[in-house]
């Protein structure tokens, strides 16, 4: 009985994660294929390669957001990524609401573009060398979750051989995120100087994230619903990536970013539009802590592109096998954007 309880658990954690959504992302190469010439044929800018070492990206459809996800995904060029993600509304329901920690998962593989992506030995390092009051394993937050799997298809399609280090970021004050992203810190950090990882190059950082949900649907008008009210919502959101997103990377600048969409308190939901808000300022505090323990250099972050699903519509790719998952008025749109972050110039 307890061989065979042993061969039970053993097969479990040998499991493959599923798709979720596979209406809103690309499941099949030649499926990506056409989404990615098409995004190519529209794009007129460019922005360096050179030097960046983390970015976010949002997760909403690829035929809304995809022109958003283009100018970060085509510059990166890197042989694992470390995906920091949202744990949503409809998560948190599923697994009572943990807060304070990270989620991690214990699939062996997670499904991609035809064939399966490989989990970085980063992950088991992680398990090994984090206190065990700082994260769980659920492979059933994991399986709920969309916020990670977005960026697989764009990963795996450009990066074949790519290896993910999934990380579910819950609710926590901007205090306890200070002092766990200085431990995790710490051991990514080692991880790269143990095995000679060069960020960019072999490691990469990435934070999945959706900006403003406006809206009755989401209980957010504070603007109305009228084109006005949209221009208002769309400029706050800009302004709030700007700001954080754009130039030196420090902690005042994501401590006032949480201010902002945070409100009076960080665990009033209600108050708060933007998916990422936990997920942003928890990232950026762990990649920037850990370029200067590995290396000593700063962040300076420049973004990309901004869009919402009222302004841009649907790309019109026909017969392309992608839907949406929600429709986009002025009384139900979704703002999305996505920056890059560059060391310091030694």
């Amino acid at each position: 009985m307890l061989i065979l309880l042993a061969c039970v658990f053993i097969l479990c954690g040998q499991e493959k994660r599923p798709v979720k959504d596979d209406v809103g992302y690309c499941w099949q190469r030649p499926q990506m294929q056409r989404l990615l010439d098409c995004l190519a044929a529209g794009e007129k800018q460019d922005f360096p390669a050179q030097d960046m070492v983390a970015g976010i990206s949002p997760h909403d459809d690829y035929l809304y957001a995809g022109r958003v996800y283009y100018p970060l995904f085509k510059k990166l060029q890197t042989k694992e990524v470390v995906i920091f993600g949202v744990t949503h509304g409809t998560v948190r329901k599923e697994i009572d609401d943990p807060q304070n920690i990270l989620l991690l998962d214990e699939y062996a593989t997670w499904s991609g573009l035809g064939r399966e992506v490989t989990i970085s030995p980063l992950r088991e390092w992680l398990k090994q060398r984090l206190p065990r009051e700082d994260y769980s394993v659920s492979n059933q937050a994991h399986a709920l979750e969309h916020s990670i799997e977005a960026m697989i298809p764009f990963l795996q399609y450009l990066n074949p051989e790519i290896k993910i280090t999934p990380i579910m970021v819950t609710a926590m004050p901007f205090e306890r995120m200070e002092e766990l992203s200085e431990r995790l810190a710490a051991i990514l950090a080692g991880y790269m100087k143990e095995n000679n990882l060069h960020p960019g190059k072999d490691i990469f950082f990435l934070i999945s994230a959706d900006a403003n949900h406006y809206g009755k649907d989401f209980n957010n008008v504070p603007f109305g619903e009228d084109e006005n009210a949209h221009q208002q919502g769309t400029a706050q959101d800009e302004r709030f990536a700007q700001a954080a997103f754009s130039g030196p990377l420090n902690s005042k600048k994501i401590q006032d970013l949480t201010q902002a969409l945070w409100g009076a308190t960080y665990l009033n939901y209600g108050n708060t539009y933007w998916c990422g808000k936990y997920d942003i300022p928890f990232g950026l505090l762990t990649i920037s802590k850990t370029m200067r323990k590995a290396l000593g250099r700063g962040l300076n972050g420049r973004v990309f592109r901004y869009a919402d699903t009222y302004s841009d519509g649907v790309i019109p790719l026909k017969k392309s096998g992608l839907g949406i998952t929600a429709p986009f008025s002025l009384k139900h749109w979704v703002g999305f954007f996505s920056a890059g972050f560059y060391l310091d110039k030694q």
